[in-house]
């Protein structure tokens, strides 16, 4: 497929994808939540529904050689991913459990929309696809690749700011962390779960103990939270070099690719 028609494509699965959630959603999560008699199964049935054309566009982009699910990062190991994101995120659960107090008016439903389903969700959509799809398939490096996905990511997040000081914040924070998310899943071989499991591991123990109600936090919060960063990049690095693998994000790959990849 040629340059031209491989970002039309993309372009217009994504706007598909969009147009499709925007004006479907709300209807396939009432009817799927009043069929299954739960919020959270409703909410996991409706996204389901709505990646369709997403997932078609990974099929018809994809290069040749993987399957659907090797394409979007699932194929990978699951165990190497929790056991990765949950020792890079003790320090946080410790530090949280120390300074907060538990949340005691949450619902299981709320657990698993703001948690497993929204981590699972968001990392096929803007890791996987729009990060994802750029970067493994196109000359694009790591920087010209991780901007868009993490640009949507930033904007959609901003609901939860209540002035502009707060939308600020809330875009800056939640824009390195898709850059964040992006280099980690690129440098453990594409295992999307590696991401999953860390982004649904820092939501949870954001709502399981009274942090914030939105995703900026004070500095005590976000002096752990970036130390489960830096823990997580000291240990991709550590990893890698031990095992005499070669980092995937390196100044050949930062922004065009050589055509010999």
């Amino acid at each position: 497929m040629g340059r031209f028609n491989f970002f039309v494509a993309f372009i217009f699965g994504f706007g598909l994808y969009f147009y499709f959630d925007q004006s479907c959603y709300s209807y396939f999560h009432k009817e799927a939540s009043s069929i299954t008699k739960s919020t959270a199964s409703g909410h996991i049935l409706a996204y389901l529904i709505t990646l369709i054309p997403l997932l078609i566009t990974v099929l018809f982009l994809k290069k040749k050689e993987i399957n659907v699910l090797e394409a979007v990062g699932l194929s990978g190991s699951l165990t190497k991913g929790f056991g990765f994101a949950f020792l890079c995120t003790l320090p946080l659960l410790v530090a949280f459990s120390v300074k907060f107090s538990l949340n005691t008016g949450l619902s299981l439903n709320t657990i698993i929309i703001n948690t497993i389903s929204s981590a699972f969700f968001e990392e096929i959509i803007y890791r996987a696809f729009l990060f994802g799809i750029l970067y493994r398939c196109t000359r694009l490096g790591f920087l010209p690749s991780v901007f868009l996905g993490s640009l949507l990511f930033g904007v959609a997040h901003l609901y939860q700011a209540t002035d502009f000081v707060e939308i600020l914040e809330v875009f800056a924070i939640t824009f390195l962390g898709s850059v964040f998310f992006c280099w980690i899943y690129a440098e453990w071989n594409f295992n999307l779960w590696t991401a999953i499991f860390l982004h649904c591991l820092m939501n949870l123990y954001w709502l399981i103990f009274n942090v914030d109600d939105s995703a900026i936090g004070g500095m005590y919060a976000n002096i752990f939270r970036f130390l489960s960063f830096f823990i997580a990049i000291g240990i991709t690095i550590f990893y890698k070099r031990r095992n005499k693998i070669s980092l995937e994000v390196t100044k050949t790959t930062f922004c065009i690719k050589p055509k010999d990849r």
